[in-house]
C-alpha cells in the first residue's frame, strides 16, 4: 500500500519531517510580535551571558518562562543570530511530534492508524505551519499532550484495560506499581516542563481536562492520593528549578508580576486581540483544513466509528481526546484575548478524531459520507479560490485602494513594489487539483482490488503538505513585503551604528532584534521624552506609521528623512 516496512517507519517519518519543516526556515524575516519577541529574548541571553533571566531591551521580562528561549539561544549559538535559528527548535518539535503521534497511534489501533494520524497532522494547514514558526506553542502543546498521554496510560494500566490480569502474582503487582510510579514521575516532569515553557496555563488545562473526566466517571478516584502526590511533587520540583530559584534570588515581585500578567491575559483582550465568541471554532474549521472536515463526524458516536474501538482502553482514550478538545476550545472561547494559536492544543485531539474516521472507512473500504465530500469540496474551492485570486489582485492592486481610503497606513502598505506573476496561481490550482482527485477517490469504494481510501488519504494530506510548502514559497515574502518589510529593512540598516532607534505610536520588538541593540546604553534611551527633548549622546531615529507620527512634528529639531510603504522615518541629530 505504498508504506515502507515497519522497522523503517521511524526513519521515514524523520525524513518526512526534515523535508517539510527545515528547508527555508530563514527565508523571511521574523514577524512581530511573538516571533521577534522570543528571538530577541534569546539574542539578549547571548549578548549578556545571563541565561537564567528572560530579558527584553535588557530589562527583566516576566511574561514568559525561559525553556523555549533556551532552545532558541542554543540554536543561535549553533547557527548564528538569525531567523533560521529562531525557528529551528520548532522544526525539531515537528519531527518529534510526528514520531510521537505514530508511536501512540500504533499502540492504539495499529501501524496503519499511526500513519494516518501522521499524514493528517502533516497535511493540515495550521498544524503544519506552526512547526515552521518561531513561537512557543508547538513545544508547549507537545509537552502538555505528552503529559496527558502518560497520565491516560497510567490509568489504563491500573484499570487493566486490554490486558490479561494474572491473579495472585505479587511480583507482577509490585512491578506494575513501580512502573506506575516511574511513569507518574515522567508525567509530572513533562507538565513541569510545559509550565517552564509558557506558564501555569498548562496546569489549568490539564487540571480542567482531568476534572471533567472525573465528573464523567461519576467521581470515581482513578488515582490514589499517593499517586496524585507523586504527580504534583514532580511537577513542582521541575518548575522550582527556575521559579523557585528566581524567588530566592529576586524576591516575590517577579513571580507576582508574572502571575498578574497571566490573569490579565485571560481576563482582558490583550493589546487589542479581541474577537467574537465563535472565533476559535472558525479558526479550527478553516485553519485545520482538511483534518477539520473528517473530525466532525468523529465527534459523535456511529456504528462505523465504534467498530474500530473494540477495547475499553481505546474507548477511554477517545473520551479523553473529546474532553481535551472541548476543554481547550471552550476555555479559550471564554478568554477575552483572541489569538489564533491559543486554541492550537486542539490540533492533537482534532487530528486524532479525523484519523479515527478515516481509519474506520479505510478498514471497511467505505465511501466517505456525501455531506463530508461536499464540505471538503466546498472548502477546497473556497481556499484554493483565495490563493488563485491573490495574484490577480496583486497585479491590480489599485482595485483595493478604495476599500482602505480611510486607512492611510493600509494604503501605504499597498504601495509596496511587489512583483506578481500569473504563475503565482500554482499553489491554488494544485490544492484544487488534489482535492478534486481525493473527492473522486473517496466517492468510490475502490479501483479493482486496490484499497482506494488509502490513496485518497495520501493524495489529500500528502498533497496538502506540498500545498502548504509551495504556498509559503510563493506568498510569504510578498505578504511580508506589504506588511513589515520596509520597517525591518530600515532597522537592519542601523545595525552596528552608534544611534538610538525608537518606534513611536505602535508596539514592535523589531528595532531591538534587527538593529542588534547592545547592552550598557544609557537607561534614558527608553524614554520618549529624553529622546525627543533631552541631551542625547548620539543621533536618534524614530519610526512611525503614516497615520500617527506620535507628535514628532512639533519638535523643530526632528526632521522626516524618509517614508516607505506606510512607515515614516524621522531623525534627531546630536548637538
Amino acid at each position: 500500500m505504498g508504506i515502507v516496512k515497519s522497522k523503517q517507519d521511524y526513519l521515514f517519518i524523520i525524513l518526512l519531517g526534515a523535508i517539510f519543516y527545515i528547508p527555508f526556515l530563514g527565508g523571511v524575516h521574523l514577524f512581530d510580535w511573538d516571533e521577534i519577541n522570543f528571538a530577541e529574548a534569546a539574542r539578549e541571553m547571548l549578548a549578556t551571558g545571563d541565561f537564567f533571566h528572560v530579558q527584553i531591551d535588557f530589562l527583566l521580562f516576566w511574561e514568559k518562562p525561559p525553556l523555549f528561549i533556551w532552545m532558541q539561544a542554543t540554536a543561535m549559538q549553533l547557527f548564528g543570530v538569525n531567523e533560521f535559528a529562531a525557528r529551528f527548535p520548532n522544526a525539531i518539535c515537528g519531527i518529534v511530534t510526528l514520531l510521537f503521534l505514530f508511536s501512540i497511534g500504533k499502540k492504539l489501533h495499529g501501524r496503519m492508524f499511526g500513519w494516518i494520524w501522521v499524514l493528517v497532522y502533516l497535511g493540515s494547514i495550521l498544524p503544519h505551519l506552526y512547526f515552521r514558526s518561531g513561537i512557543i506553542d508547538p513545544w508547549f502543546n507537545l509537552l502538555i499532550f505528552s503529559s496527558l498521554y502518560f497520565l491516560i496510560l497510567n490509568f489504563s494500566k491500573q484499570e487493566n484495560y486490554g490486558k490479561v490480569k494474572t491473579p495472585n502474582d505479587k511480583n507482577l503487582e509490585n512491578n506494575k506499581s513501580n512502573e506506575t510510579a516511574t511513569s507518574l514521575y515522567l508525567t509530572g516532569v513533562l507538565l513541569g516542563l510545559a509550565v517552564l515553557t509558557k506558564g501555569p496555563a498548562a496546569v489549568l488545562i490539564l487540571g480542567l481536562t482531568g476534572f471533567v473526566y472525573w465528573v464523567s466517571v461519576r467521581f470515581k478516584m482513578f488515582f490514589s492520593i499517593s499517586q496524585i502526590l507523586i504527580y504534583g511533587i514532580s511537577t513542582i520540583a521541575v518548575t522550582a528549578l527556575w521559579f523557585g530559584i528566581e524567588w530566592l534570588m529576586n524576591g516575590s515581585w517577579f513571580i507576582k508580576e508574572f502571575i498578574t500578567y497571566q490573569i490579565r491575559l485571560f481576563s482582558t483582550p490583550d493589546a487589542g486581540h479581541g474577537g467574537f465568541p465563535g472565533y476559535h471554532f472558525v479558526v479550527l474549521l478553516l485553519g485545520c483544513f482538511p483534518a477539520s472536515i473528517f473530525a466532525i463526524p468523529a465527534l459523535q458516536k456511529s456504528p462505523l466509528l465504534l467498530d474500530s474501538f473494540k477495547h475499553a482502553w481505546q474507548i477511554d482514550f477517545r473520551k479523553w481526546m473529546l474532553i481535551l478538545f472541548w476543554v481547550v476550545l471552550i476555555l479559550f472561547s471564554i478568554v477575552q484575548s483572541k489569538i489564533v494559536h491559543y486554541s492550537s492544543l486542539c490540533y492533537f485531539p482534532l487530528t486524532y478524531l479525523s484519523a479515527t474516521y478515516l481509519f474506520s472507512i479505510f478498514k471497511k473500504n467505505k465511501k466517505v459520507n456525501t455531506t463530508l465530500v461536499n464540505a471538503l469540496l466546498f472548502l477546497s474551492v473556497l481556499i484554493a479560490g483565495i490563493f488563485i485570486a491573490l495574484p490577480f489582485v496583486g497585479k491590480n492592486i489599485e482595485l483595493l485602494k478604495p476599500l482602505f481610503k480611510t486607512d492611510l497606513f493600509a494604503l501605504g502598505n499597498l504601495e509596496a513594489a511587489i512583483e506578481w506573476s500569473y504563475f503565482d496561481i500554482s499553489p491554488g490550482v494544485f490544492l484544487l487539483l488534489i482535492s478534486i482527485i481525493a473527492v473522486f477517490i473517496f466517492s468510490k469504494k475502490g479501483f479493482g482490488k486496490e484499497v482506494s481510501n488509502w490513496k485518497g488519504i495520501v493524495t489529500l494530506f500528502g498533497g496538502g503538505a506540498i500545498f502548504i510548502t509551495i504556498s509559503l514559497f510563493f506568498f510569504i515574502n510578498k505578504i511580508e513585503g506589504y506588511s513589515q518589510n520596509a520597517a525591518i529593512e530600515f532597522y537592519k540598516s542601523m545595525e552596528g551604528k552608534e544611534v538610538y532607534v525608537k518606534n513611536v505610536g505602535f508596539k514592535s520588538y523589531a528595532p531591538l532584534f534587527y538593529t542588534k541593540k547592545t547592552a550598557g546604553l544609557r537607561s534614558e534611551n527608553r524614554s520618549y521624552r529624553w529622546l525627543t527633548e533631552g541631551e542625547i549622546d548620539r543621533d536618534v531615529y524614530f519610526v512611525t506609521k503614516v497615520n500617527n507620527d506620535g507628535g514628532l512634528r512639533k519638535f523643530s529639531d526632528i526632521k522626516e528623512v524618509g517614508r516607505k510603504n506606510g512607515f515614516v522615518f524621522f531623525k534627531r541629530k546630536k548637538d
